[in-house]
């Protein structure tokens, strides 16, 4: 008989009870009959300007409370169609950014290996770097879904390779993603000089700046990033710095001229019938979330991962 993971029901026990897990589901680490796995990856040691994202899993966990298993904007009772759990955090080493990237490219390996969808929360941005080389093994390149202020196709920092800014000029270079079916949205802030302004389409990406969004608006960008996946499976990588500072500030390096808390629910929810096999959403930073705004969007942005997680089993069905 199948197990049955859900959050637990707040009519029988209120929600500031309880061990903090997300949604407060179930803490669980054998995957067997789960359909998805919200992962912690606590893990900073790659920025180069704010740390504090080695606590974004505890603090978006914290905030995911309120949220509940029926999606009204997407009209799906979540939990009638997926089973989920929380898995935990995967093992790192602070300080130690190559010995940390092969203990989450390890744990991710295993959290794949199991066929379910996985949902990691960072974590600074180079943890996608690990978590790609552990979809490589399994599925090839992918089409990768990159929400963000920031390209994060420096080709290193103080003559260093691997920081939360070089993670996908790495992942180009190792042949992790498919670049004529990925995409790049929301890139905006000053670069160190015009040529940084090129790297993703020189790159072979799809790119929508923040300004170009801003201008067509989310009906007319959608098209364009679910046209470019095409069929295969793809990775969403959110980036909380897509979000403006006055909605998100709680991020490592803010941008001005960002996007509201709703244009980014938006966009995830516009991005049904991919074949997405894993999720990660990064660079939250509690320290910097005096009112916990930042990791109040960031659990919400995550339950939109869910819910098309939900729906793909639904239209299975």
């Amino acid at each position: 008989m199948t197990k049955k993971y859900e959050p637990l029901n707040a009519m029988e026990y209120p929600r500031f009870e309880g061990i903090r897990t997300f949604m407060r589901l179930p803490y669980v680490t054998d995957l067997t009959d789960v359909d998805f796995a919200i992962v912690g990856v606590p893990f900073d040691t790659g920025a180069t300007f704010r740390v504090g994202a080695r606590f974004g899993p505890s603090g978006i966990r914290d905030n995911s409370l309120l949220l509940r298993p029926y999606n009204p904007a997407q009209d799906i009772e979540i939990f009638k169609y997926c089973n989920g759990v929380d898995y935990g955090d995967l093992p790192i080493v602070p300080g130690y950014l190559p010995e940390s990237h092969q203990l989450i490219k390890d744990g991710a390996k295993d959290v794949f290996d199991t066929d379910i969808k996985p949902i990691f929360m960072g974590g600074d941005h180079s943890i996608s770097l690990p978590i790609l080389r552990a979809i490589k093994e399994k599925f090839g390149a992918v089409a990768l879904v990159h929400f963000d202020a920031h390209s994060d196709l420096w080709h290193g920092y103080f003559e260093n390779k691997d920081t939360h800014g070089t993670p996908f000029r790495r992942a180009l270079e190792e042949g992790l993603i498919d670049p004529a079916r990925s995409s790049q949205i929301g890139l905006r802030g000053p670069l160190y000089d015009k040529d940084d302004f090129k790297m993703s389409k020189e790159a072979g990406l799809l790119a929508i700046t923040g300004p170009e969004l801003h201008k067509m608006g989310v009906k007319k960008a959608l098209p364009m990033v679910k046209e470019r996946v095409g069929n295969g499976p793809a990775y969403l990588t959110f980036d909380i710095d897509f979000v403006d500072p006055a909605f998100a500030p709680g991020t490592g390096t803010p941008e001005a001229g960002g996007f509201t808390g709703y244009d980014s629910l938006a966009l995830v929810r516009g991005l049904t019938d991919i074949e997405f096999i894993g999720y990660d959403l990064v660079e939250v930073m509690p320290a910097y979330d005096p009112a916990k705004i930042t990791c109040l969007l960031a659990a919400n942005i995550i339950y939109e991962f869910i819910t098309l997680i939900a729906l793909s089993k639904r239209a299975k069905t």
